[in-house]
C-alpha cells in the first residue's frame, strides 16, 4: 500500500511538472509545447538538485515501462488522417529515416560529448 502511493505521489509531482509547462505555455503564448517546456523545467531541476532523483525515479520508471501504451493514441489519430497522407509514402520513409539519422547522430554526438567532459572532471 505504501508503495502505491510513493507511486501515485511521483506521478503527481511529474504531472504537476507537466501541467506547469503548459501554464508557462498558455501564459507567454510560446509556440514550444508545454510538454517540452516542463520537461526542459524537470532537467534544469534535477541538474541543480532542486527536485531530488528519488522524488520521482519510481514514477518516471513506471512511465518508461508502460511507454508503448502512449503511442496507441498517437497511431489512431494518424490512421484517422490517411487522406493526408495517402500517395506520399516515399517522402513519408525518407522524412522518418532522416529524423531517425539526425536523432541518433545528435544522441551520439551529445552522449560522447558528456562522456569526454567527464572523463576531464575526473
Amino acid at each position: 500500500m505504501q508503495k502505491s502511493i510513493k507511486l501515485i505521489l511521483q506521478i503527481a509531482v511529474l504531472y504537476g511538472i507537466y501541467m506547469f509547462g503548459g501554464w508557462i505555455q498558455d501564459t507567454l503564448n510560446l509556440f514550444v509545447p508545454g510538454s517540452v517546456i516542463g520537461l526542459i523545467l524537470l532537467f534544469i531541476a534535477l541538474q541543480t538538485n532542486i527536485v531530488n532523483v528519488r522524488w520521482i525515479e519510481e514514477g518516471a520508471s513506471f512511465f518508461v515501462r508502460h511507454l508503448t501504451l502512449f503511442f496507441i493514441p498517437a497511431t489512431v489519430g494518424v490512421m484517422q488522417y490517411y487522406s493526408v497522407f495517402s500517395g506520399k509514402g516515399v517522402l513519408l520513409i525518407l522524412i522518418v529515416l532522416a529524423s531517425t539519422i539526425l536523432v541518433m547522430g545528435s544522441a551520439g554526438f551529445i552522449s560522447q560529448w558528456m562522456i569526454k567532459r567527464k572523463e576531464m572532471e575526473s
